[in-house]
């Protein structure tokens, strides 16, 4: 949607309720991590006490922006793949999931979904598409994907007959249960056919030194971060029944690099993988 018709929805809108400045958004924080500008203070500081814990996160954010990247440029060019179903979108950046897929194939059709209303609103103003193609933007959460695969937005973009590639780039995480995260995958993975793919990331403890773990639990404990990370057999069980795309599950900065010089497991802290149904 173009930027102007953002204002032409109602005379008088109304501030979404879920756009409060005084609670952390992940997406507002990660945009602070790549050097953006779409942030408030609250953000910012919860950004800054996790990199106090963990200084290389910065790091680490440019690299799963990197393995974003890879990783759409396998499924285009190698696996064919011309449909995205995106969750967890977070703010535009450069290089965003259909500007890569349609560098390649200009008809890539991409369904983008968040649940921040200020990634929504971006997206709708700036994230638009090849005409050949098609992008579309959802506000759903990853905990219910029933309402992700019931939203016409979803229909109007992707054929579920055909396949479709599961993108969840640094947000599963954000969802602590495990049999319920497992349950959310599989829920998605059940609506798609064979031939679709799975790409996932998680932060991991696997790493760090133990000072720096113990350090991290603390501040779960507090609430002070709310990425919950998970040991590389935990993070497999995610692609359980699928078939790994080579090299498997592996920190992010070690899939498929693009030059031998990369940040190391420990900068990264983040399993990543690729699988096909």
């Amino acid at each position: 949607m173009p930027t102007s018709d953002l204002s032409h929805h109602q005379d008088h809108p109304q501030p979404d309720p879920r756009l409060d400045a005084n609670i952390v958004s992940p997406a507002r924080r990660w945009n602070y991590w790549l050097g953006g500008k779409d942030h408030f203070q609250v953000d910012r500081d919860s950004g800054d006490r996790i990199a106090g814990a963990y200084p290389a996160i910065r790091i680490a954010a440019q690299e799963g922006r990197a393995f974003h990247n890879r990783t759409i440029r396998y499924l285009v060019r190698e696996a064919g793949i011309r449909q995205f179903l995106d969750i967890g979108t977070g703010l535009p950046a450069p290089d965003n999931t259909h500007e890569v897929a349609q560098a390649i194939a200009p008809q890539s059709r991409v369904a983008y979904v968040d649940n921040d209303p200020m990634v929504l609103a971006h997206a709708r103003a700036l994230m638009i598409g090849s005409p050949e193609g098609a992008t579309n933007y959802i506000d759903a959460d990853l905990n219910d994907p029933a309402a992700i695969l019931g939203a016409p937005e979803l229909a109007a973009t992707l054929d579920l007959r055909e396949p479709v590639a599961i993108l969840l780039y640094a947000v599963l995480h954000f969802i602590r249960d495990d049999e319920h995260a497992r349950k959310v995958v599989g829920d998605l993975l059940a609506a798609v056919p064979a031939g679709s793919y799975l790409v996932a990331t998680n932060s991991t403890k696997d790493f760090v030194p133990p000072h720096v773990g113990a350090m991290y639990e603390q501040m779960l404990a507090k609430g002070l971060v709310d990425a919950w990370p998970r040991d590389s057999a935990t993070f497999g069980r995610f692609f359980d029944g699928l078939q790994l795309v080579e090299p498997g599950i592996v920190p992010i900065s070690e899939w498929r690099p693009a030059t031998t010089e990369h940040a190391s497991p420990a900068e990264v802290s983040m399993y990543g993988a690729v699988a096909v149904k």
